[in-house]
């Protein structure tokens, strides 16, 4: 395995994939590691989470880096995705203890009934290389907590990344089998998932990788957890304050270059304000600094390959060539690296890319609609059904709105993030289950009926 950096084009190191037997050791490590950590009392697991927060921190510097180098996030954006995995490593050694108390139920005289919770066993975790920490502590914080152990794929251009994450348990005390990073390719992952001794997994990532894992585990009836791609709207109304909604939104579109699920992808804008807001949208697009993701003042970074760059940019042409407009940018930028130019596109008709399908990338699309109504059934015209966010300075209307909108989650006057204290995922294509929150850590769990006389 290769990890190239993506703003230069250079290698930076070369990973051995793990062997069949190194493969099958594994396996066995997190068998017998289970047996002993499902049994230790859970304010030892949150304490070891708690130590894990202070591993992060102490480290943030050197692991933002190395995102950086390996995937081109800006390393402003690396250090705040390497302190938001502290953050929910604090949460649930805070709060994981709570929310796994049984639940007591009416029962008859003389009787105790209750749903207790216990740890399945060991969980595969396939990751996506766009937020290569936060993705992994997203799952792991819960999981590991709640008494699973973890087995870690990892996206295959982020080994530097799996390595140091599993490194990171390991300086935080956790036993050995606990958590594990297999350096293995996407068609190996089948053969782990059947294995008997796998009892879960989760997938973030693509839909055809979702359908494969979700697949392999029904065939197996193993529980998934999946959290797939987006189109996700931003809606602007009438009466939206069109400076913080256009500010807002150039962010939305562009973090992480683009590539994130709850990026704002579609724009739907009323008509009474859509000149005024995408001529905003436009400047602060445009303004945005492209450049060297190790500098401190960048805002977009590469995407990750240079293959991805080409399929982004033949969404794009394909879109142009059905009739969208281009407002500013639209194609790779003229330098060295993987750069695409930060694109807005206008008039984009129905069914094209930019329409129908995710563009994982610094391209915002602009759709004018002429009530609030056609606002919603633009929002929801999509399979996808990830995040959502609505402009408004009337609460209760954005309230009213964001209940229309079929997603798994919807924001008023705000970005689409996910936060440890609230449930996140998806419905549609973009997935099912949920994760953070108490939905999250109560995803991997027997809820086990308890019932005595």
């Amino acid at each position: 395995m290769d990890a190239i950096n993506p703003a230069t084009g250079e290698r930076i190191a070369t990973y051995e994939p793990d062997s069949a037997s190194e493969v099958e050791d594994a396996l066995t490590r997190a068998d017998e590691a289970f047996a002993d950590w499902r049994e230790r009392p859970i304010r030892e697991r949150e304490q070891l989470l708690a130590d894990a927060a202070e591993v992060l921190r102490a480290n943030k510097r050197d692991y933002a880096e190395l995102m950086t180098e390996e995937m081109g996030k800006p390393v402003s954006q690396a250090v705040s995705e390497v302190e938001k995995c502290a953050w929910v490593c604090d949460h649930y050694a805070e709060h994981a203890g709570a929310y796994l108390q049984p639940d007591g139920h009416p029962s008859p005289p003389g009787a105790d009934v209750e749903t207790v919770y216990e740890p399945l066993g060991p969980v595969l975790a396939v990751m996506p290389w766009n937020f290569p920490f936060w993705q992994v502590f997203r799952f792991a914080a819960p999981y590991l907590t709640a008494g699973n152990v973890g087995l870690l794929k990892h996206a295959s251009n982020v080994p530097g990344c799996a390595e140091a994450i599993e490194d990171v348990f390991r300086q935080a005390g956790y036993p050995e089998g606990v958590f594990q990073t297999l350096l293995i390719g996407s068609d190996e992952v089948d053969d782990v998932l059947a294995d008997d001794r796998v009892r879960a997994a989760t997938l973030t990532g693509s839909g055809p990788a979702g359908r494969a894992v979700a697949s392999t585990a029904g065939e197996n009836l193993k529980k998934t957890v999946l959290e797939l791609g987006g189109s996700d709207p931003f809606v602007v109304l009438d009466d939206a304050d069109l400076d913080e909604a256009a500010e807002t939104g150039a962010w939305a579109r562009t973090l992480n270059g683009g590539q994130s699920c709850i990026a704002a992808k579609r724009f739907v804008v009323h008509t009474d304000v859509y000149d005024a807001f995408v001529d905003r949208l436009v400047d602060e697009v445009a303004s945005l600094t492209v450049g060297d993701p190790t500098d401190e003042d960048t805002e977009v970074g590469p995407q990750a390959s240079p293959d991805l760059l080409a399929d982004l940019h033949e969404q794009v042409q394909q879109s142009i060539d059905a009739g969208a407009t281009v407002l500013t940018g639209g194609g790779p930028m003229d330098r060295e690296g993987a750069f695409y130019e930060p694109t807005v596109l206008a008039d984009v008709p129905a069914g094209c890319p930019a329409d129908s399908e995710e563009l994982f990338a610094p391209v915002a699309a602009v759709f004018e609609v002429e009530d609030e109504q056609a606002a919603i059934e633009k929002a929801n015209d999509t399979e996808f059904g990830l995040g959502a966010s609505v402009w408004t300075e009337d609460r209760e209307r954005g309230r009213r709105v964001a209940r229309e909108i079929d997603a798994g989650c919807t924001y008023v006057n705000q970005l689409v993030k996910s936060d440890p204290r609230v449930p996140f995922g998806g419905v549609g294509i973009s997935g099912y289950g949920r994760e953070l929150s108490e939905a999250g850590i109560k995803e991997f769990v027997n809820r086990k009926t308890l019932w005595v006389e």
